[in-house]
């Protein structure tokens, strides 16, 4: 509490404003409003409108044209064929075909919003959302006026056009995946069935185990302790792609990993199946099939870069994180007189994802 002989109270107690202080006042700030409307050529000129209009749909036909192309370039660049130059034209002229019919829908939905929709400004107050009978038709009206501004409804050849070009841009990716899944031929009667292609693979009973992508074959003993090495069938190298290189190094990819012999934990079945701590796993994930590569060499686990499944060397390659349904498939493997590296089979059991059935 302030002492009453306080001077500074005393003070404020006693001030009183000065007659002649004012409180200046400001005025509320104005609302610009909209500035004056600014009508487009379209908006003054039919002729111009028109050719708004026939830019539009023809924009729109133009992306069919594309999605038609990449399918034609599907089928005229077949990368069945393993040629690398049809690869290569397969990827380019697919891609310039979906891109073309997505990038002519994109121009003409901007052009179509630009030069034909209307252009008048409005304010839209805001109102509470309840909802009642009046904010249904209000949706209703909103629907409908939208419809005017846009011409949706009038504008037969723009409206068709757009959905002509959405149908036919899905196109090309069907046919795509359908290529995926080829169809059994006589020549090929197993070309459809994705258990019995991935059931065997180019390994063979003391096939060697070859460096990738050199095909210079592997001695044990030159592999060091927490080593990790890519690793392909000796045959594969001297493959040309139209004799099926690709797909056969696709299933055939394997990893080969050198550990303790006391760090491995081994069935009774599989005791012969490494050599002196040196294991093979194949590196198709049993996920989707992408390549596990990533080796962590402290802990001894295998990494698939695409969704994080994780595989204990130590332990048969066993699931021990991520989605992968179960561990990769061991390749058997041992040493011929020279010391080189050889498989003692195929693998026992199908490579790459689980998804499919299987006997």
């Amino acid at each position: 509490m302030a002492h009453e002989d306080d001077p500074l109270e005393h003070e404020r107690a006693s001030w009183k404003p000065s007659p002649g202080l004012a409180v200046a006042v400001t005025d509320p700030v104005r609302n610009p409003e909209l500035p004056p409307h600014r009508e487009r050529m379209t908006d003054k000129d039919p002729v111009a409108m028109r050719r708004a209009v026939r830019t539009v749909y023809t924009l729109f036909y133009l992306s069919i044209a594309g999605s038609i192309w990449a399918i034609a370039a599907y089928m005229l660049f077949p990368i069945e064929s393993g040629r690398m130059a049809d690869i290569r034209a397969n990827n380019l002229f697919i891609g310039l075909g979906i891109g073309l019919a997505l990038l002519a829908i994109g121009i003409a939905v901007i052009h179509w919003s630009k030069a034909v929709m209307s252009d008048k400004e409005f304010i839209e107050p805001r109102h509470a959302t309840r909802g009642r009978d009046t904010t249904r038709q209000a949706a209703i009206k909103a629907f409908a006026d939208a419809n005017e501004e846009s011409g949706f409804g009038r504008r037969t050849m723009i409206r068709n056009g757009l959905f002509a070009a959405l149908a036919a841009s899905i196109v090309p990716g069907v046919v795509l995946f359908r290529g995926l899944a080829p169809f059994n031929t006589p020549e090929n009667p197993h070309a459809g069935d994705p258990v019995f292609l991935l059931e065997h693979t180019m390994w063979e009973e003391g096939m060697r185990l070859a460096h990738d992508p050199t095909g210079e074959p592997i001695r044990a003993a030159d592999l060091t302790l927490g080593s990790a090495v890519h690793v392909i069938p000796e045959p594969l190298a001297e493959l040309s792609h139209e004799e099926g290189y690709l797909e056969e190094k696709a299933k055939a990819l394997v990893l080969l990993v050198r550990l303790l012999p006391e760090q491995l934990i081994e069935t009774d079945e599989r005791k012969d199946w490494s050599y002196n701590g040196i294991v093979a796993y194949s590196k198709v994930c049993t996920h989707v099939g992408c390549p596990v590569a990533l080796y962590e060499q402290q802990t001894h686990h295998l990494l698939c870069p695409c969704h994080q499944s994780q595989f204990d060397v130590t332990d048969q390659a066993k699931v021990i994180f991520g989605p992968a349904a179960r561990p990769l498939p061991q390749l058997p493997i041992t040493v011929d007189d020279e010391g080189y590296l050889v498989a003692r089979s195929d693998f026992t059991e199908p490579v790459g994802p689980s998804f499919w059935e299987r006997h």
